[in-house]
């Protein structure tokens, strides 16, 4: 083994990370003046508002902008951890504290025989393409979480179902983990965990799941592919509005419910997608876990009437797992998302008053971001698809294959 190059690599890794996320930091403390919409405010207002009411013991109930589950309360609530430092200094340290946790994941998991850097470099170089809003939101607390799960299941398919269940109690979407797990002893640990989580919140904490009725009431938000239709639709006479609704700038007007409706449906056809994948499913190996993870982030997140900024972190996360092995069949999709966070800063924060007015600089931002995800779904799907369900060129299991979590496949 090459440890001399090993070394040098994991150095110049490191100073990537460091100076990358030094500039982050000096966005988010306002040290680099970053143009467009002051992203911090929702961690000074929105988040310490929620804050001073969680520690009363009770849930935002008249705020329609707490849209979470009730363990989303843990991470409003950690930067209590750091007493020492004012709300919003200890959010963002504990952000940084917290990517610098996932990158150290992703480098001992890609070491080893069929292992690759690879991923480590994709979370070094993509997330901060997105900017300040990564540590300006809670989202790369959850993807740690989801990290953590997929690269524990194969050992500890106890330990996956734990902490997929606590990452959905924190932001629903990391339960589409489990899509791609062929084994019982994770569904279960998940299942019971989430209960147990579930009634403790319901007896301990007055409105913990309000959000329900919160988040179902939202519109088609500016920057989801729905939105399109109504960017395009302006510059032909439509009448409709964009307001500040339910904590997100959503289209209003006519139509607008149609269009929402139609992201459900897509939403249930990306699910029974999914389902039929499932039945049809006669092979799988170590990737396929993380692959079907991936996929199916990918399917929900282009099919969702809300496609926020900070989304992008959830799939460079998961992508990133992807690439932590070498045979991985999701680098073009992996790199279609890094392209897409790059994109995306240029409409949010930096343009965003383009895609708030709809001028063809910014629809432009908006079809090229949404255009990449949607072509990085279908590509992810396909790929998933020709791996563990189409005929495989060889009948015979190679020596040593394994199961998504980690149990032998039989030849």
């Amino acid at each position: 083994m090459d440890t001399k190059g090993a070394g040098r690599s994991l150095a110049w890794l490191a100073a990537v990370w460091g100076a990358s996320r030094a500039v982050l930091l000096l966005t988010v403390f306002k040290v680099i003046t970053v143009a467009g919409p002051d992203v911090t405010s929702d961690v000074s207002v929105i988040y310490r508002g929620w804050y001073e009411v969680l520690r009363q013991g009770t849930f935002p109930l008249d705020d329609v902008t707490w849209q979470y589950p009730p363990a989303a309360a843990l991470a409003v609530l950690s930067p209590g951890l750091l007493p020492f430092l004012d709300y919003t200094d200890a959010f963002f340290v504990l952000c940084c504290l917290t990517d610098l946790a996932v990158l150290a994941l992703l480098v001992r998991y890609g070491r080893g025989p069929g292992r690759s850097p690879r991923g480590a470099w994709l979370w070094t170089g993509a997330v901060p393409l997105l900017g300040p809003t990564v540590y300006a939101r809670y989202d790369v607390v959850v993807t740690a979480l989801a990290v953590a799960a997929l690269l524990v299941a194969a050992r500890h398919p106890r330990a996956f179902g734990v902490l997929t269940a606590l990452g959905a109690m924190v932001k629903v979407w990391p339960a589409l983990l489990l899509t791609g797990s062929l084994r019982r002893r994770p569904w279960a640990s998940a299942a019971v965990t989430a209960s147990g989580l579930a009634a403790l919140f319901a007896v301990s904490m007055p409105g913990a799941f309000a959000f329900l009725t919160f988040q179902r009431d939202r519109g088609t938000e500016v920057e989801s592919l729905g939105a399109l239709v109504f960017h395009v639709a302006r510059h032909f006479g439509w009448e409709g509005q964009v307001l500040l609704n339910y904590g997100s700038i959503e289209f209003l007007g006519p139509w607008v419910g149609v269009v929402s409706t139609a992201a459900l449906v897509l939403t249930g056809a990306a699910f029974g997608w999914l389902v039929l994948w499932r039945l049809r499913v006669v092979r799988s190996d170590r990737l396929t876990l993380p692959e079907a993870a991936f996929t199916a982030v990918l399917l929900f997140t282009v099919t969702s009437r809300v496609i926020s900024p900070q989304y992008l972190v959830w799939l460079t996360g998961l992508a990133a797992v992807c690439l932590t092995h070498r045979a991985s069949r999701m680098t073009p999709p992996a790199l279609m998302v890094a392209v897409a966070s790059l994109v995306t800063v240029l409409e949010f924060p930096l343009g965003f008053i383009h895609v708030v007015t709809s001028d063809w600089y910014g629809v432009t931002l908006m079809a090229v971001r949404n255009g990449l995800l949607v072509a990085a779904a279908l590509s992810a799907a396909r790929r998933l698809w020709r791996s563990t369900v189409s005929p495989a060129p060889h009948p015979s299991a190679p020596a040593g294959a394994e199961r998504a979590d980690g149990s032998p496949v039989s030849p």
